[in-house]
């Protein structure tokens, strides 16, 4: 009888309606809030782009702070979002882009093949798309594979899927 191989997929999913439903609460907490009232402050999202507005700095930062606050509540990891750079926009307000990363990247996918190579497991690794697939002999060695991951920061927030013999 043959040897059966195991296998998982490392990924990198965002619960969407879990962002929208963090967008919303902030953008009701911000309208409800006296610090922000008259100032303009506005959250608004399309896809995989929030965009945070307000009359002054402070008040765009600190509606960020009430964004991520949410985000975290409804369990969307902080490292799903890329923070842009603070702008100015237009009668002298500023703006915020935040970008929602999903999927791994080819240049993350690489860095997390050549980890897993790297510990020295007998598991093959390789990239699929916007994920990895690990495939070994022994269940026991996936798991130290995940174990590894885990405890490694990579700087997205990654799920372990499609665990199978």
């Amino acid at each position: 009888m043959a040897k059966q191989d195991f296998s998982f997929d490392i990924v990198s999913e965002v619960s969407m309606p879990e962002v929208a439903n963090a967008v919303d609460q902030a953008r009701r907490e911000i309208a409800q809030r006296f610090d922000f009232k008259d100032t303009g402050t506005s959250i608004s999202q399309d896809d995989q782009l929030i965009e945070v507005r307000s009359s002054t700095e402070d008040r765009l930062k600190a509606a960020v702070e009430v964004l991520k606050e949410k985000a975290v509540r409804r369990q969307v990891s902080l490292k799903a979002l890329h923070f842009g750079p603070v702008q100015p926009a237009a009668k002298g307000a500023s703006r915020q882009t935040i970008n929602l990363n999903v999927g791994i990247s080819e240049e993350k996918a690489r860095e997390l093949v050549k980890f897993v190579k790297g510990l020295k497991v007998k598991v093959q690794s390789h990239v699929q798309g916007d994920q990895v697939r690990i495939t070994g002999k022994a269940k026991d060695d996936l798991q130290l594979v995940m174990k590894a991951v885990k405890e490694q920061d990579f700087d997205v927030p990654l799920q372990f899927v499609n665990f199978r013999p």
